[in-house]
């Protein structure tokens, strides 16, 4: 995988193909999240795979946007935060959120690599979504993921933020790196 390429090109889809993905390699893209940073060795990330078209549709009614009913996958990550909570007190539930994130990225990057597109969903009704898939009250939905083949590639990409928008060196809102002499 070119790491470059797959940061570049990654982008949200919403128009998929009527094309089934191989479920291998959405397996696949949800090992490569096991390798995320994980607080104290507790992994809290857990991960549905959806292929059952009448649960796919009972999710995307939750998620309030047609085009997550359209493709064969959905994959719901989730996380149950109480070895880190355990382990940081209240602490552990943003170190679980960071963990998370820093999966569902793994993931994200693996989906790219595959050919294969999602959208990072992350509006639902969590209550609803929960009794469909059963999830237990300690745990908690953070993102829906439809996959599939993208519809039409994009042929351009909007730009992103400019990095100087972003960056500051040493103290917010410091724009510039200081020359150290030494």
């Amino acid at each position: 995988m070119d790491i470059e390429k797959a940061l570049k090109e990654r982008h949200s889809v919403h128009k998929f193909k009527s094309k089934k993905p191989d479920w291998r390699n959405i397996i696949e893209s949800i090992d490569a999240a096991r390798y995320a940073p994980m607080a104290g060795g507790n992994y809290t990330v857990k991960f549905i795979l959806v292929d059952n078209s009448e649960i796919i549709k009972k999710i995307a009614l939750e998620c309030q946007q047609d085009f997550v009913g359209t493709v064969h996958y959905i994959v719901v990550v989730c996380s149950k935060p109480g070895r880190t909570i355990n382990s940081y007190g209240k602490q552990g539930e943003v170190y679980a959120r960071q963990q998370a994130g820093a999966a569902i990225e793994n993931f994200l990057l693996s989906i790219e690599n595959h050919g294969l597109a999602t959208c990072w969903v992350g509006y639902f009704v969590e209550r609803n979504i929960k009794d469909i898939l059963e999830i237990p009250e300690d745990v908690n939905i953070e993102a829906v993921f439809p996959i599939g083949f993208e519809l039409e590639k994009k042929h351009t990409r909007k730009s992103k933020i400019d990095l100087d928008s972003i960056l500051y060196f040493n103290s917010y809102k410091q724009k510039r790196m200081s020359i150290q002499k030494n």
